[in-house]
């Protein structure tokens, strides 16, 4: 097999190598899969880096999720050829990677690759955002920023399943069309004129709910938007600027402030939750109501070239590895 390796922590373009590596003998229970696409997410830059929240074990094979196809089983439930997507870091920037078949998640017949490799992190991350904070009453509001992201689209597409209305923010004016189609209710361009904008179009009715993604200003104006008493939930951090929490929005307002890291939920919730939440979304996407733009894909050796495009600030979709 060959995968891209890590040695020590920096630099993605710097400090990755390819490498040819012998397969592992497959223990009872063991699941060798074929990877056929893998995105490269901003979580994994972390994890290479060494400022993710779980450090690599060097030398290590980078990548969080993948879609695959079982070529070698010692586990009952999986037979080759079975389609899976990976619930626990197996490293999938690589040709094959090894796995216990109880950490996959086998795929419903239909679902494109691409789009399966992109099902464990963001669709999931939207789920357990409108969800696992006291799911918010058909025909009320939740707010968020980032919106044109991965996770940010499939809050759209989710909210719109449970009758959720969306305000969304984003820092390009060009994308309120594109997102209005995709069921947005509102979309607006991030900063401060949005403030007054957003509480016209809401009326009486504020959110009780808002995810952020951002953080520094962006995610203070989530704040001004919410109900009092509403819960503030931070799963990502794209301008590296921390929450700065004026009193009064504690002390009058009463918000909660919560954080969402969905690797820890997929490790601690029951199989069977799993197995509900993951079946749900991988029919969404199958019937291709649930997707996630994807911008390029390229091979393992020219990862370079796919870092740089991660990097690109006009890109609008994944990038994917596809071995």
């Amino acid at each position: 097999m060959h995968a891209l390796r890590l040695h020590q922590c920096g630099k993605p373009a710097e400090v990755l190598q390819m490498e040819e590596l012998p397969p592992a003998d497959l223990l009872d229970g063991e699941v060798r899969l074929k990877i056929l696409a893998a995105p490269v997410n901003p979580a994994d830059l972390n994890f290479i880096e060494g400022t993710y929240g779980v450090k690599p074990e060097l030398p290590a094979v980078p990548g969080i999720e993948g879609c695959g196809e079982v070529v070698e089983s010692r586990s009952p439930d999986f037979l080759p050829g079975d389609r899976a997507i990976l619930l626990r870091r197996a490293g999938t920037w690589a040709s094959h990677a090894r796995i216990a078949g109880d950490h996959l998640f086998k795929l419903p017949a239909g679902i494109d690759p691409l789009q399966a490799a992109m099902l464990k992190v963001n669709p999931a991350t939207a789920w357990r955002l409108l969800t696992g904070f006291g799911t918010p009453s058909p025909g009320t509001w939740i707010v968020q920023n980032a919106a044109n992201s991965a996770v940010g689209r499939c809050v759209i597409v989710l909210a719109r399943t449970l009758g959720i209305r969306t305000m969304n923010l984003v820092r390009r004016a060009e994308l309120r069309d594109e997102l209005l189609a995709l069921g947005a209710d509102e979309v607006l361009v991030d900063g401060d004129s949005a403030v007054e904008a957003a509480k016209s179009a809401l009326g009486r009715h504020r959110p009780s709910l808002a995810f952020n993604c951002v953080g520094g200003e962006s995610a203070l104006l989530l704040m001004n938007l919410l109900a009092p008493g509403g819960i503030h939930v931070t799963y990502g951090a794209m301008s590296r600027r921390p929450l700065t929490v004026p009193n009064g929005q504690l002390i009058f307002k009463d918000l909660q402030l919560r954080g969402l890291w969905v690797s820890r939920w997929i490790e601690s919730a029951p199989r069977e939750e799993l197995d509900t939440v993951y079946g749900k979304l991988a029919g969404l996407m199958a019937s291709g109501a649930l997707s996630v733009p994807v911008a390029a894909t390229f091979p393992l050796a020219d990862f370079k070239e796919a870092l740089e495009q991660v990097a690109g600030s006009a890109r609008n979709g994944k990038i994917l590895f596809v071995p």
